[in-house]
């Protein structure tokens, strides 16, 4: 990863923002984007750079907003004049039951988890391309198995596979693209009950949360994993072979 660049959207906070210092800590520079979490971004922002000077950028946008996707790409590329990997982290999550799914519902999750993602690696792939690159996108063990009230996530998240496996076809031999599906890493910023978190645990084989370090170490792994490309790696102790996984 030395002197290669990383760009990660959504990397102010949670699973985005250790998969930045991760990667940093093997050498790479990191541009961290951001959309409405800009505090957070420049405490990271400060934080890597104290560790190795110059080695992260800043950028801010709204990936579910197609007219700011190209900016965001051009941005990203600008700052160290190259791109060697593109991590499309960024996602909207929120329960849309059917009867209350709204145009913005359709804009916020289908933009941050399938439109975005898409349209930003069409856009950096010329670039990518110069340096062998790597796509990984940030999937979900629900793309398989729908999640109840969330529908329109579990869409965008099934298409984002589709398209991590089209685009290994399709950008080969030049770029990688595989995909990451988080089970239980962090519990949703959204509130869940006790008994709701219990019945999650209990559908995973490793009984457990994951860890935000068991992310990064896939992106890590996929990034290096020359001869890998068009898979998804489930990081979920397990719990995509439960045979209820209804929480």
């Amino acid at each position: 990863m030395k002197d290669k660049v990383t760009f990660i959207t959504g990397s102010a906070k949670r699973i985005g923002a250790h998969t930045a210092k991760y990667l940093h800590s093997l050498g790479s520079n990191i541009v961290i984007h951001f959309d409405k979490s800009k505090s957070e971004a420049e405490a990271l922002s400060q934080q890597l750079n104290k560790i190795r000077p110059n080695s992260t950028a800043l950028v801010q946008g709204s990936l579910s907003d197609i007219n700011a996707v190209e900016a965001i790409g051009q941005q990203a590329i600008d700052a160290f004049g190259r791109l060697d990997v593109l991590i499309n982290n960024a996602s909207s999550f929120y329960p849309t039951p059917i009867g209350s799914i709204s145009t913005d519902d359709w804009h916020s999750l289908v933009g941050s988890n399938m439109q975005g993602p898409l349209f930003l690696s069409q856009y950096c792939a010329n670039t990518l391309a110069l340096n062998n690159g790597v796509i990984i996108n940030m999937v979900d063990i629900h793309a398989a198995r729908p999640l109840k009230n969330h529908t329109l996530y579990c869409m965008a998240k099934s298409a984002l596979v589709t398209m991590t496996q089209s685009l290994a076809i399709e950008l080969a031999p030049k770029i990688r693209v595989n995909g990451v599906a988080p089970g239980a890493i962090l519990w949703p910023e959204t509130q869940l009950k006790e008994e709701d978190k219990q019945q999650i645990l209990e559908q995973i084989p490793a009984q457990r949360l994951g860890q935000m370090q068991d992310i990064a170490h896939a992106i890590g792994f996929l990034v290096e994993a020359t001869y890998v490309t068009g898979q998804i790696i489930a990081v979920d102790g397990g719990r995509s072979l439960s045979s209820n996984t209804k929480g």
